[in-house]
């Protein structure tokens, strides 16, 4: 039974090969991941669903994240950006940072780019809130390699030592090269996915100085009182949520509501001195706020302000759009805003 089976199989391709050949070729270039990727407006999220804190105090309203959508590029897709006008199609190379990395990595770093912006937010908001904080540990990752650089280190992997020395800050790793040669090949222990691994780099000659062709952001985890957990999924990741997550922290420790009852959407990236900096993309994160009719909108001064009342004009979007440069701007100008 099994040879007849096997038989009528091997005829079936003989007769067909032609139509299975044409078949594969065509589900092969359809699916087949171009080096483009579609950004499109994308929507908000509601920051109580992801920070938990121990005795919040509530408020009457709330506050959201914004996210752009962003799409691999295959054949049909590609097509299909030149004919919706909301699709805008970007080259993989203005997306990555080398011809090297993979989406792998750019999820990586953005993931990174998460973990330190939450923990600035609770730096700030604990700060200006009055309650007590510490560092816990720190973490220094890789998030670039540079394309000349001679090292099998990844982005994502988690510094540990150079040389037997602990690695902390970008300076302890500055000052171990000093004592380096051009061309010495150093040993480093990593962490990745909970193994430690021992890899190299060679120093180099880069800018006049002695590099490993790698950039490094550590991250701070906090102790606080009282307590707060995140519960971000593996698929988000970027650090433009940084400025409202602090204010929602913040918000959940004073017992003034600064909401007011307002549904209060916004983005921009937030540094350990509550410096609020500009992002990308603010054009489809403010139609995602619009679409999901938030009453605010928080952005960085300066081009995404600008960015952002030049769209409302134009497409007479019903929106506040409130510009700040740092953290306490962003409170002041809410609390001016009258129930």
């Amino acid at each position: 039974m099994f040879n007849k089976l096997y038989e009528k199989i091997i005829s079936f391709i003989k007769e067909n090969y032609l139509w299975l050949l044409f078949y594969l070729v065509f589900i092969t270039t359809m699916t087949y991941p171009l080096p483009y990727y579609i950004y499109t407006g994308g929507g908000i999220i509601n920051i109580d669903d992801k920070i938990e804190i121990q005795n919040a105090t509530r408020s009457t309203g709330n506050y959201h994240m914004c996210y752009v959508s962003e799409i691999q590029a295959i054949f049909p897709t590609y097509l299909l950006s030149y004919l919706i006008p909301s699709w805008d199609l970007v080259p993989k190379e203005e997306v990555t940072l080398t011809e090297k990395e993979t989406k792998e990595d750019l999820l990586l770093r953005d993931q990174i780019y998460l973990q330190e912006a939450n923990q600035n937010a609770v730096l700030t908001a604990y700060s200006y809130a009055n309650r007590p904080y510490q560092i816990e540990s720190s973490h220094p990752y890789i998030i670039y390699i540079d394309e000349n650089s001679d090292t099998n280190l990844k982005i994502g992997d988690e510094l540990l030592t150079i040389e037997g020395n602990k690695i902390v800050t970008v300076d302890d790793i500055t000052q171990i090269l000093n004592e380096k040669e051009i061309g010495d090949q150093v040993q480093i222990k990593i962490r990745k996915n909970n193994k430690e691994i021992t890899k190299y780099a060679t120093v180099q000659k880069m800018d006049d100085s002695k590099k490993l062709g790698i950039i490094v952001e550590t991250v701070y985890d906090y102790e606080t009182t009282p307590k707060v957990n995140f519960h971000f999924s593996s698929n988000e990741s970027g650090p433009s949520g940084g400025l409202m997550l602090s204010l929602a922290i913040y918000d959940k420790l004073v017992e003034e509501d600064i909401t007011k009852g307002y549904k209060i959407a916004g983005t921009g990236a937030i540094d350990n001195e509550g410096n609020v900096s500009s992002i990308g993309g603010v054009k489809y994160k403010l139609k995602g706020a619009v679409k999901e009719k938030a009453d605010i909108f928080l952005v960085p001064n300066g081009e995404n302000y600008e960015e952002s009342i030049a769209l409302q004009k134009k497409y007479h979007y019903d929106i506040k759009i409130i510009g700040v440069d740092t953290f306490q701007e962003a409170i002041t100008s809410l609390e001016k805003i009258k129930n």
